[in-house]
């Protein structure tokens, strides 16, 4: 009798308090910290303050979920190195301007399948994206997954990892860009709006879409126009979609 195998594990996890904290110390990226429910606080002490500083999000699961992600001891803390090293966004659209580039600007909001951040990415380094932005939570873990279905885009186009998109957006308006939001309740299409202009376009989950509050702080919204009975896209084909419109636009004279 043939028994399913288990999957491979992952070859950037990370366990126990000790390897975790000197990681951060060495200025080592992690995307995110599971710790056992009924962890003892007091090992975290020193743990616990450079998450915080260094904004990686962190949450308590049963020890059924880390059991399953390793066979390997542990210790009730298990965290996932970053394969990529993240950039900064003002740093990113400091340079633009100084290249004389026109910023162009890929914002996720809440896109979690590595399998769709990956194949946005590989998208977005053909469209010639200057940085995706990501928030530090609710984002898709970029690992061999993500990597691999980029087909090396990942290593190629910057990523930006921020607390909030709201703050995001703040420096982006700050800069001069205009932040545009793909919505199927927009009844202006992508094929009306001025992608000339520094642009910074934000998509969101197919199931929850974007956030109120990031929709409330964008400049505009626009929506793909869809002849079909099925009313939405997937969102890494949407992207595609929204990514090259904007080159053509800028490309067309």
């Amino acid at each position: 009798m043939l028994y399913p195998s288990r999957p491979p594990e992952p070859h950037n996890l990370l366990f126990g308090v000790r390897p975790i904290v000197e990681a951060l110390l060495a200025g080592k990226e992690i995307d995110k910290v599971l710790i056992k429910k009924g962890f003892d606080r007091a090992a975290l002490q020193e743990l616990e303050p450079l998450l915080l500083q260094h904004k990686v999000p962190y949450q308590y699961v049963p020890i059924e979920k880390l059991n399953r992600l390793t066979r390997k001891n542990h210790q009730g803390l298990v965290a996932f190195a970053s394969l990529i090293e993240y950039a900064d966004l003002q740093e990113i659209l400091i340079a633009a301007a100084e290249a004389g580039k026109v910023p162009f600007v890929l914002l996720l909001d809440d896109v979690t399948d590595v399998r769709n951040f990956g194949a946005i990415a590989r998208s977005a380094e053909c469209a010639g994206v200057d940085a995706i932005v990501i928030p530090s939570a609710g984002a898709a873990p970029i690992n061999g997954d993500a990597m691999k279905t980029s087909a090396g885009a990942l290593n190629l186009v910057p990523v930006c990892r921020v607390k909030s998109l709201y703050n995001a957006i703040t420096l982006l308006h700050q800069c001069g860009v205009q932040v545009v939001a793909a919505s199927e309740k927009s009844a202006t299409t992508i094929y009306e709006a001025q992608f000339e202009l520094p642009t910074a376009l934000v998509l969101g989950s197919e199931e929850s879409g974007i956030s109120q509050e990031v929709i409330k702080v964008a400049d505009s919204l626009i929506k793909i126009p869809l002849v079909g009975r099925i009313a939405s896209l997937n969102v890494s084909a949407a992207a595609s979609v929204l990514l090259f419109e904007v080159q053509r636009q800028r490309n067309h004279k």
